[in-house]
Parts: structure tokens; sequence; C-alpha cells
């Protein structure tokens, strides 16, 4: 297994801010645990953002309100529909008493839409297809941690990925924590039966980096979703993918 390149030791967890960005110390990846890698879904395995936009733009109109541009949506997705929709109101309702209940409706809406047409456009990234199936091969426990809503999620993996290419698929579900929360991570690994410090926890965003460092994980960016790979770098990714099969350089060796 190679051991991520770092510039300072390991050390327990702490948090700075760097222009409004939590930035946390990167973490060494543990060759001797039993491990695995988890997979955010949108931005990361799948290209998902024009059939999320079109959903939330469908409710934004049902509800009186301009839709919002298709390339402001990379920065506002990640954080879960609810979220998504606070952010694509318009200022003067986000500055308003009737905030929390017009973003309730308009994202239950919202989700309403997604479901009925989540895959009018979305397609797994060139490569995922052929890693998930590497991985697999490998016999390594591997899983999807998404804020998307769960029913979605299992729809969209079911749809896009052969039966069983994850051995967990987890999204948004009522009741329950979402990223970055390391309640839903550790969950998660203890459901998988890996450790953390021997887990790779991919993702696109600024969330994911934190949810990995959060729970443990080492934190692996991609460079083909939707943010920056400025922000990764800030949010402490230990590495940037700059394609799917440059993850195989951070795995046991088979």
């Amino acid at each position: 297994m190679k051991t991520l390149s770092i510039s300072e030791p390991c050390s327990p967890i702490s948090t700075s801010e760097k222009r409004g960005i939590t930035t946390w110390p990167v973490r060494c990846y543990d060759s001797t645990a039993s491990g695995g890698v988890i997979f955010d879904l949108d931005g990361t395995l799948v290209d998902t953002l024009k059939d999320i936009a079109a959903s939330m733009n469908r409710a934004l109109e049902f509800h009186g309100f301009p839709p919002v541009a298709l390339e402001e949506y990379p920065t506002k997705v990640g954080w879960g529909i609810r979220r998504l929709a606070q952010l694509c109101l318009p200022p003067r309702v986000r500055e308003s008493s009737a905030e929390d209940a017009v973003t309730e409706t308009v994202a239950q809406d919202a989700r309403r839409f997604y479901q009925e047409q989540p895959l009018v456009h979305s397609v797994p990234y060139p490569g995922i297809p052929g890693l998930v199936a590497g991985l697999k091969r490998r016999g390594l426990k591997i899983a999807v941690l998404t804020n998307k809503p769960d029913p979605v999620a299992q729809f969209v993996i079911g749809a896009l990925f052969p039966p069983d290419s994850f051995d967990q698929v987890r999204g948004d579900r009522p009741g329950l924590p979402r990223k970055p929360d390391p309640r839903v991570t550790v969950a998660l690994l203890q459901v998988l039966a890996v450790s953390p410090e021997a887990t790779l926890l991919v993702g696109d965003s600024e969330i994911d980096m934190e949810a990995a460092h959060t729970a443990g994980c080492t934190a692996l960016g991609v460079s083909w979703g939707y943010r920056p790979q400025s922000v990764l770098e800030q949010s402490g990714a230990a590495h940037i993918l700059h394609r799917p099969d440059d993850l195989y350089q951070y795995l046991p060796l088979a």
C-alpha cells in the first residue's frame, strides 16, 4: 500500500478557519487494518447536476420564483435538498420571516419532482463503472454515502450500476444526520465492518473532506466534480484524483 505524502505527521484532529472553509490536518493511511472505499454520489460517481437543477427549478417556478442558472448549481449542491432549496430562493425570501416555511415547501416539491425524473440526463463519469468493477473484483468493501434523498440514491445507483456493485448505499434518511456529521459516516463504517483509519472517503466537495476527517477516514478529492480543486485542497484533501484509476495507487497491493 502506498503511504500518502504529507507535510506533517499524523496528529489529533483540530480545526482552523481559512477563507470561510474549515481546514483539517491530513491523516495517514493505516496499512495494517481492514478498510474500504466510501464514495460520494453526485459529482463523484455520477454527473447528476442537470437533473437536480431541473427538479429544483421546476419547484421554484411552481411557487412563482425565478429559476436558477445551471452554472450556479455546482457551488450550491451537496448539503441536501432542503439546503439547496434555501440557497436557490431569492434573497428577499431568505431574509424574510417566511423563509423556513417556504424553504420546506419548495424542498418537498423539488424532492417529489426529482423522484419522478431522476435519470433524464444523469450518467456515470467516464472510467467510474470500470473502477467500481475493479474494486469489487479485489474484494474490497465499497459503499456510497450521499446527502441525496435515500430513495433517489438507491434508484440512481440501481439503474446505472450492475446489481451488488456496492456493499451499502446510504442516502439522506428522515430523522438521521447527514454529511459531514460524523455519526452517519461512523454508522456506515460499522455496518461495513471496516477500520476508519484504513478507509478512503472519496468526494468532490468540502462536505466530503470534512466528513472523512471527522470520522477518521482519509479524504481524497476528485477534480472532475462540482467544486474547484482549490476548495478540496483547502478542506484537507490528502490527494486529488484527476481520473478514476488514480485511486488504485492508494489501495492495498493485490
